[in-house]
């Protein structure tokens, strides 16, 4: 891989990920809000411990009590008036539920005087749940691990999670009132859905059952009789006691990519902002491009970046270890094999792609003769799903640690002009 080129990405990837921190855009968001009552904060997702921070330095006296409901390894220590409680992501664990019911507990007290700070981000969904009466945590883990293996997209699971909850769909906001609830939203959801983002437990619910049971068939999900019984009833909606606020979304995330490629001396293209296909596909169609681009057959032009925001899904067939963003880059080595002067990264702004420990992948036109020379078929690795331990003999693995943040992924095909430069 191209030391110049590989500098200039892991560049782009410092100052994409620090434009996109929820610190500034949350005391900004606050600092236009009227606060008239005694203040209680409830953070829950990959970045409420950042966002709860952000909250409690504005705020100073006048926070009365908060609950942080985080994945594991993503708080960063104690906050003062703070209680803070970690549980599993993507699949749920007893933790988040017992968090949950703290959360719940909290909310019941608010009285007309009081007003709740409602920090949503990315892996809510998993980390904020209190099951509806006869529905139990092995359910919600097998339906959890059913969807996220299938090829469904995360507006499609969390049409079926949210009518099985308590605290999803709006429900929670319900709990709360008659409080004002005031939810400040880092999206990582497609079209900044507020229904699907965390499963929308401050918002009503947009689907409705006819379209969970068109999910329920499309990915042949079999469920038991208390489960269906739930899908049957309509969710809320109306939330009448809250007002939202989206502090960051996939669309900021691709114009800081391109912003810093733009430093780096290649001209930027967003693609799209709202890349939702197998991540396979991606890879393979992002490799096209750069195909085209140094064949002279494109309308970009070396040296340029290609942006695409979004969130790609894996079928998973085999049982090997990866995350979206490194199957989309490995999927993207075939194609690029041997161009020289082209590299491709994918991210996940959070720092964790699947259940590992990278943040997504890098390739170049050389990845595919490493692997090979190292015994590694891409085609086997990847119905394998396997792309972590593939990327791991290439170094093509990005780390990065959890981040604070979550705004959906970031892919950048980065192609060089001056051969001699790069």
């Amino acid at each position: 891989m191209s030391e110049k080129m590989r500098q200039h990405a892991h560049i782009m990837i410092k100052n994409i990920l620090d434009e996109n921190m929820p610190q500034p855009a949350v005391q900004r968001a606050l600092a236009g809000h009227n606060f008239t009552g005694h203040v209680y904060i409830l953070a829950i997702g990959k970045a409420a411990w950042a966002m709860t921070k952000a909250a409690t330095d504005f705020l100073g006296d006048r926070l009365a009590r908060g609950i942080v409901i985080t994945k594991y390894g993503h708080s960063r220590g104690n906050i003062p008036g703070i209680d803070i409680y970690e549980a599993a992501h993507p699949i749920i664990d007893s933790n988040a539920i017992k968090a949950t019911e703290k959360a719940v507990a909290m909310a019941r007290t608010l009285g007309h005087n009081d007003e709740l700070l409602f920090f949503i981000s990315g892996g809510g969904s998993a980390l904020f749940e209190l099951p509806l009466p006869g529905i139990t945590l092995d359910d919600l883990k097998a339906l959890s691990s059913k969807l996220l293996a299938s090829g469904a997209d995360i507006v499609e699971i969390n049409m079926l999670r949210k009518r099985l909850s308590a605290v999803k769909a709006g429900r929670f906001a319900a709990m709360a009132a008659p409080a004002k609830v005031f939810a400040i939203v880092l999206s990582d959801v497609l079209g900044d859905r507020l229904d699907s983002i965390a499963s929308g437990p401050a918002a009503p619910d947009a689907s409705t059952a006819v379209d969970a049971h068109k999910v329920v068939e499309k990915y042949n999900i079999q469920l038991n009789s208390t489960m269906e019984s739930y899908l049957t009833q309509e969710t809320p909606k109306t939330a009448d006691n809250v007002k939202t606020v989206i502090t960051g979304s996939v669309r900021l995330l691709c114009e800081s990519a391109a912003k810093a490629a733009n430093q780096l001396g290649y001209t930027p293209h967003i693609l799209t902002t709202m890349l939702n296909c197998e991540a396979g596909h991606a890879g393979k169609f992002l490799a096209s491009i750069a195909m085209d681009i140094q064949n002279n057959t494109s309308t970009f032009k070396a040296p340029c970046a290609i942006i695409c925001g979004g969130e790609t899904v894996v079928n998973v067939k085999g049982n090997g270890k990866g995350g979206r963003n490194q199957e989309l880059a490995l999927a993207a080595a075939r194609g690029i094999a041997g161009l020289n002067n082209t590299l491709l990264f994918s991210l996940g702004s959070d720092g964790t792609d699947g259940p590992t420990d990278a943040a997504g992948g890098m390739v170049d036109g050389h990845t595919a003769a490493k692997l090979k020379m190292a015994g590694l078929d891409i085609d086997a690795v990847l119905a394998n799903n396997n792309s972590y331990n593939a990327l791991t003999v290439v170094d093509g693995l990005i780390i990065t640690g959890p981040t604070g943040t979550n705004v959906n992924d970031v892919a950048v095909l980065l192609i060089g002009g001056d051969y001699d430069q790069y």
